[in-house]
């Protein structure tokens, strides 16, 4: 089995990735399990949308804690040995939302405790870019897809990402730019 991991700002197109891997590894004859955070098929993951969309400290915690509880149940009900690639979209990143240094710490500490993906993928895109997305594209917008927020969170996952030796793909190009620089992992 192999663990692949996506990670980016919001909009920075880890789920299209995702799903596109999903494609290529099946055309090829292998199984593929795909997990995206936070999930809707599970209590963790509903609250995690439900506090993303509203504003404050205690939402924010509140979405952070719960974004914890998804990604471990995740990990504990995942069927890891039925297939041959297990991706999930978004891991270990989600503690870039929280407070310096107290992310540091807690990425550290996941990582230690999660099971260590084999390949990770951090989709890095300008925040503006980001933001012109998330606006385009979405009906409402969460607490953290502001451009300050995406500017904020995006340095602090793109400095974790390159200080534990991700993969960085420039997102900031079409889809099948960015499909073409991770398939060259999977050929």
């Amino acid at each position: 089995m192999v663990f692949v991991v996506f990670e980016g700002l919001d909009a920075s197109g880890k789920s299209t990735q995702a799903r596109g891997l999903k494609e290529f590894l099946s055309a090829r004859g292998r199984t593929v399990y795909l997990r995206y955070h936070p999930s809707d098929d599970c209590w963790s993951g509903v609250m995690v949308r439900r506090f993303l969309l509203s504003q404050g400290r205690s939402a924010h915690v509140a979405a952070a804690l719960f974004y914890i509880l998804d990604v471990l149940r995740s990990v504990v009900a995942s069927p890891w040995w039925l297939y041959d690639y297990v991706v999930f979209v978004r891991y270990l990143m989600g503690t870039a939302y929280l407070p310096s240094p107290l992310d540091r710490f807690a990425y550290h500490f996941f990582e230690a405790l999660l099971p260590r993906p084999h390949l990770t993928f951090f989709l890095d895109v300008d925040p503006e870019e980001a933001y012109r997305r998330v606006v385009d594209g979405r009906e409402e917008q969460e607490m953290f897809e502001t451009l300050e927020q995406l500017r904020k969170i995006g340095g602090k996952a793109l400095e974790q990402a390159r200080l534990n030796g991700w993969t960085v793909v420039d997102a900031n190009q079409s889809e099948e730019e960015v499909s073409s620089r991770i398939l060259v992992y999977f050929t």
